[in-house]
């Protein structure tokens, strides 16, 4: 029982980090209706950024928020310079541009710091560990899960309670609408890259916490894509929600599985679960349902 706990807390405390970059996924499809396939690169970059503010002495906190204010400024300068004039093309153009950044992006990140691994030194979060009850927690998920919440309230009060939240909303439910309000696309869709920039970024500030820093850090975009179709493409608490069932099913079948399946069934676990799960409802959790009438 002690073991299936800490599997579970471990799990949950992951799947916030999942749910974080999952998120980044779900605001730029809701506003545009594009499947971003950089989002593991933006995560690359926003890890690295906040490693080397950390090396120069930045505190940990204020690296977080650095990353966040230096994201809000790649989101815009990205839309600006590569997707502006993509606005009305079809999407698969869009989602081909998306492509090529995300090798645009790696080839920065490995031309900047390289390939080889980096920690963040002295590290970030205390090394003894906490102890609820039955249960010896890792100070470092801890922490992390504790960021991952702080940000997660605060995007959604950002969407429910602010002007700038409420417009990218309605962007997002009637385009047409939202224009005959006065409502500017060109700004949502800014600003959709730069939450997507701060949130992925901020997830692999987290993640290369616990991993160590590399290229492989931009596998993340990958590794939450379940959690984002599981949730519903475009269902912001569907993104959360998938991002902790996705974490708890990956440590689950760590613990459990891979001793009698070795072979990276950890990886691939989620991606199982998502075609099984999709045969019933291929529109995930929360997903919008399309009908088409002819």
């Amino acid at each position: 029982m002690e073991l299936f706990l800490m599997t579970l807390v471990t799990g949950i405390m992951v799947g916030g980090i999942y749910a974080l970059v999952a998120l980044g996924w779900v605001v730029i499809y809701k506003c545009s209706g594009v499947l971003n396939l950089a989002m593991g690169e933006m995560t690359l970059l926003g890890a690295y950024i906040s490693w080397n503010l950390y090396q120069s002495g930045v505190p940990f906190i204020l690296c977080v928020l650095l990353t966040m204010i230096i994201g809000v400024i790649l989101g815009i300068v990205t839309e600006r310079i590569f997707l502006d004039r993509l606005i009305g093309q079809p999407l698969l153009s869009v989602i081909m541009v998306t492509v090529g950044l995300s090798f645009f992006y790696r080839g920065t990140a490995m031309f900047i710091w390289g390939p080889s691994t980096k920690t963040f030194h002295p590290p970030v979060f205390p090394q003894e560990s906490i102890h609820v009850g039955m249960l010896s927690i890792t100070p470092v998920f801890f922490w992390s899960f504790l960021v991952v919440i702080a940000l997660l309230i605060a995007l959604m009060a950002f969407f429910k309670y602010t002007r700038w939240g409420l417009s990218m909303q309605a962007t997002a439910d009637d385009e047409t609408a939202a224009l005959s309000l006065g409502v500017s696309v060109r700004f949502v869709y800014a600003a959709s890259w730069s939450i997507a920039f701060i949130t992925s970024g901020i997830g692999g500030a987290l993640l290369a916490n616990i991993n160590g820093l590399n290229i492989t850090i931009s596998h993340l975009g990958l590794v939450v894509l379940p959690a984002v179709i599981f949730g519903g493409l475009n269902s912001i608490p569907g993104a959360i929600v998938g991002g902790i069932v996705i974490g708890i099913l990956e440590n689950m079948t760590g613990t459990y599985v891979t001793q009698f399946v070795p072979g990276g069934i950890k990886t691939i676990a989620p991606f199982i679960f998502l075609v099984i799960f999709m045969m019933f409802r291929p529109y995930g959790l929360w997903g919008w349902e399309r009908i088409e009438r002819v």
